[in-house]
């Protein structure tokens, strides 16, 4: 007959050997442990990798960032060119080198709503359940979103740029060219943050176009960007001033064909620094925290 473990005895063996259960299990890290900056750039730089494959496996997806700068270009400049070119004091040739820089302004805007219609696909097709299951920084899936959207965007600029001048723009300083493409990239960028956002809380990728729409088109037309505002109606004329995105395209023609720059320049800054300091936590926060 076999002895039986006295009660006094069998919580010591067990307390004996309960460490070396815990030693021989695998440590596995939380999804909510701390990371390291390191780890945070490893991370985003892998995600970074995995979007642009995806883009490899599914060229349609750049049809926006080739075709938009092509069909808005020539659309602008051969059908509004000549009437509005006159109201500048010249002709069409006088519009391309207003409506161009304007152009590139708009490109940064145009592909933030691409952000976040993917964002949405990828929370609806589970592929963000993945990511969030995973022990990774939470902000290195959504930095890692807006460098490949930013990449798209300076694919469409450089392509604007090419049909620009092939339809007369002629291009009078080349670091302003530069800088302006990097602020069109800064002010884009912060807006990312916004469709980001939208791409979260909204049900589906649908939803996050029409409200796109909603809120690009006015700010699109109600703008600078293909037309001065001086011929528009009063009321439409102040809300042109506070527009930050008729700064951004005033400030792009300054650098690009020469004009003043400052006042337009540092507006259009602080709307890019307060859009990012206002919407990027929200963007994390939601993501966290989204069931």
């Amino acid at each position: 007959m076999s002895a039986r473990p006295s009660p006094a005895t069998a919580p010591s063996e067990a307390h004996r050997a309960a460490p070396s259960a815990t030693a021989a299990a695998p440590a596995v890290p939380a999804a909510d442990t701390p990371i390291p900056l390191r780890g945070h750039l490893r991370h985003t730089g892998a995600l970074i990798r995995r979007n642009l494959l995806w883009i490899r496996q599914d060229p349609e997806s750049m049809f926006d960032a080739v075709l938009m700068p092509i069909v808005f270009t020539l659309l602008f400049v051969y059908v509004f060119g000549g009437s509005i070119g006159q109201a500048l004091g010249g002709g069409q040739d006088e519009y391309v080198q207003y409506v161009v820089p304007g152009l590139l302004a708009m490109m940064g805007m145009n592909m933030a709503m691409g952000v976040g219609t993917g964002f949405n696909q990828d929370f609806n097709s589970g592929v963000m359940d993945r990511f969030r299951s995973l022990p990774i920084g939470r902000g290195s899936v959504l930095f890692a979103k807006i460098a490949v959207e930013l990449l798209r965007m300076l694919v469409a600029v450089a392509i604007l740029l090419v049909v620009g001048v092939l339809v007369g723009f002629d291009v009078t300083d080349w670091g302003g060219l530069l800088a302006a493409v990097a602020l069109a990239a800064a002010f884009g960028s912060s807006l990312m943050w916004v469709f980001l956002t939208l791409g979260v809380v909204l049900k589906n990728a649908q939803s996050v176009q029409g409200m796109g729409f909603l809120v690009l088109m006015p700010l699109q037309f109600g703008s600078s960007v293909f037309a001065p505002p001086q011929s528009m109606p009063g009321w439409l004329q102040a809300f042109t001033d506070y527009n930050p995105l008729s700064t951004l395209a005033d400030a792009a023609r300054g650098l690009m064909v020469g004009g003043p720059v400052a006042r337009d320049l540092w507006v259009t800054l602080g709307w890019t620094v307060l859009i990012t300091a206002v919407m990027a936590p929200i963007a994390i926060r939601k993501f966290k925290t989204k069931s």
